[in-house]
């Protein structure tokens, strides 16, 4: 068997001590997959005196995380520290420049400096794998590069946050509060204290411009990405929806058009018998729709020790066996700079709800907004006294029509003193 694969880990957080585990546990497996063994010769982490669970005495102890990319008797160095910036791109850059290849989970870094990283693996003739950085243990990435290679991808989208998907189902089974949900998320490992990247759409807005740039061969333009989250959803909106036979699910979408890329991250109403209305609990799905494959589900755990770790592994196993690729199917001078699409003439159906003082002519202000603007209505309905506050709920889906009508629409209702807080929009999944 050839010599091991060299590895140097960064990071022994919840990921880091899963591949550890993993490699520790099924190592003979691996080596006879691989065709050579994998070892782990250096780590690095904030605290060297945490019980992880493991014997950190087998590995060498590197002080300070940059020096593990200047070991000789390292092969690849495995990033798992997180951040857009900072220590991990530091980290990220010394690897590449060592001419050794780096595997990460790090979505945030990719998403913001993969073109810079690519770049630097190709002229190294180094591997840079991320599939943990994408829906946890799901081979989507792989799937994309390699499964799917020889189609044109269409279309691209998902539910990308496990934390948001834990959420949203929670509240449509219990018919609870976001807050209250939230707190349980939060309580079982789901969530983070500070909840704001995946509760916001940001989480799952770094891993779509991931996906985007591999499906359609386009540079990653991380700031033209639309994001909007779940803080807003509503108990009462959740129950709308399943009475016109809908669940709400953060969905992250991305598509070429006319020239231009679309990615947008935000609330959508699914249809029940889209397979993606079935993904409840943490859960991660993402749909690949091809010119010749069809439309292709990957599905499964988007986060945890075990999944991720999975993930990671199968990057190292890769490498292992010589495979260095390119990090977004084809050269990074290749890959297109799009301008990002103009969303106004996308035809669609939306549901709005708007939170409204409870009295006279405020309906008839609303309809006549959306009479002005040529925005359809399908069906409307009007809630009654809320319990506090007076508030009254009134919610609408409109028939298909340009974006750009809606937007309009709620342009002619700012600053009326009827609102007592901005319309919620939420498109549906076609």
């Amino acid at each position: 068997m050839a010599a091991p694969l060299r590895i140097a880990l960064a990071g022994l957080g919840t990921v880091g001590g899963g591949v550890i585990r993993l490699i520790e546990a099924n190592g003979e497996l691996i080596a006879r997959r691989a065709g050579r063994p994998l070892e782990v010769v250096a780590i690095c982490a904030r605290d060297r005196t945490k019980d992880r669970g493991f014997d950190l005495s087998r590995y060498q102890w590197e002080d300070e995380m940059a020096l593990l990319a200047e070991r000789s008797d390292v092969d690849v160095v495995v990033e798992l520290v997180g951040g857009a910036d900072g220590p991990a791109l530091a980290l990220a850059r010394r690897t590449l420049a060592a001419n050794k290849s780096l595997v990460t989970a790090n979505k945030a870094m990719i998403a913001h400096h993969g073109m810079e990283l690519a770049e630097a693996a190709e002229a190294a003739g180094v591997a840079l794998k991320f599939e943990a950085a994408v829906a946890g243990g799901i081979p989507v990435i792989k799937g994309l590069r390699e499964g799917a290679a020889a189609n044109r991808v269409s279309r691209i989208y998902g539910i990308l946050n496990g934390t948001c998907n834990y959420i949203l189902s929670t509240m449509e089974r219990t018919g609870r509060d976001f807050a209250e949900v939230l707190k349980d998320a939060q309580d079982l490992g789901y969530a983070e204290a500070d909840p704001a990247f995946d509760i916001e759409g940001v989480d799952a807005a770094h891993k779509l411009a991931i996906l985007a740039a591999i499906a359609f061969g386009t540079r990653i333009d991380f700031g033209a990405m639309t994001i909007s989250g779940i803080a807003r959803i509503r108990p009462a909106d959740i129950a709308q929806a399943a009475a016109l036979g809908y669940v709400i699910r953060l969905i992250g979408l991305a598509d070429c058009e006319d020239g231009g890329l679309f990615q947008r991250v935000q609330p959508c109403l699914v249809p029940r018998e889209h397979p993606l209305a079935a993904v409840d609990g943490p859960t991660n799905a993402v749909v690949v729709e091809g010119n010749f494959a069809g439309r292709l589900l990957f599905q499964g755990a988007g986060a945890g020790d075990g999944p991720t770790a999975s993930a990671v592994v199968a990057d190292l196993i890769d490498i292992a066996r010589g495979d260095t690729g390119l990090p977004f199917s084809v050269p990074v001078a290749a890959m297109e700079a799009l301008a990002p699409a103009d969303s106004g003439h996308r035809l669609g159906r939306d549901y709005l709800r708007f939170t409204v003082a409870d009295r006279r002519g405020v309906l008839a202000e609303i309809t006549a907004a959306m009479r002005d603007a040529g925005v359809s209505i399908e069906s409307l309905i009007q809630r009654g006294r809320a319990e506090e506050g007076g508030e009254v709920l009134v919610a609408m889906v409109t028939h298909e029509g340009p974006e750009s009508g809606v937007a309009e629409a709620l342009r002619l209702l700012e600053g009326s003193a009827s609102l007592t807080e901005p319309p919620l929009v939420m498109p549906l999944l076609a």
